[in-house]
């Protein structure tokens, strides 16, 4: 049995979506400082890093964070990975082996930015809207990406959240999955409890059996 933290470390390094605040780690007692513990202060976006997009994060009267079942966060999963392909569209998924499964996530060539990279980049492999209908047609629960947005970057209108948030599907963003082969796992996916919320940081491992 193996596992895999596909997490991205969250620190002062760690790029935003354009418009997001910066990820502050402050330091506020430490034993450099004569004290006799180690305490700092986060200040983040609830986008920042590997993050849940729950409903309510586009949907004005979808399901929060807290709300969310873990039905739907954990359990198997396949990795599909997506070679040097530019987009995920309908045509690409109808070609992919995923008939049956009910969390997917995507490896695409997304993973070379997250090597100490603070840039964030604007060419990233996205999900169109059609591949969204088809994964909300096929009952899919969970779709998680290798960057900050499954959305194409300066989209007209967020089709792909919407189409795949309306059909009760999570999204994960901001995987790091250079390290995981393609295959079938169990997924554990829990983020951060916050009440009321429109999305949070979380902690995301895959066991492969």
């Amino acid at each position: 049995m193996r596992f895999y933290d596909i997490t991205v470390p969250i620190s002062n390094h760690l790029p935003v979506y354009p418009g997001d605040l910066p990820i502050k780690v402050t330091p506020v007692q430490s034993f450099e400082t004569g004290d006799g513990v180690c305490v700092s202060h986060l200040s983040l976006s609830t986008h920042i890093g590997t993050h849940i997009d729950p409903p309510a994060h586009f949907l004005r009267e979808g399901r929060t964070i807290d709300q969310l079942s873990l039905d739907s966060l954990i359990g198997p999963c396949r990795v599909l990975e997506t070679g040097e392909t530019d987009v995920i569209d309908a045509a690409w998924l109808a070609k992919a082996p995923w008939e049956g499964v009910s969390r997917l996530l995507f490896k695409t060539k997304n993973g070379r930015f997250w090597p100490a990279d603070p840039g964030f980049h604007r060419d990233y492999v996205h999900i169109e809207a059609d591949a969204a209908r088809l994964l909300v047609e096929r009952g899919v629960c969970l779709v998680g990406i290798d960057y900050l947005s499954v959305e194409k970057f300066d989209f007209v209108e967020p089709e792909t959240h919407r189409t795949l948030l309306a059909g009760e599907v999570v999204i994960v963003e901001g995987l790091d999955l250079r390290e995981v082969p393609a295959g079938d796992y169990d997924l554990f996916c829990l983020p951060l409890r916050i009440a009321g919320g429109d999305g949070a940081p979380a902690r995301v491992v895959l066991r492969q059996s």
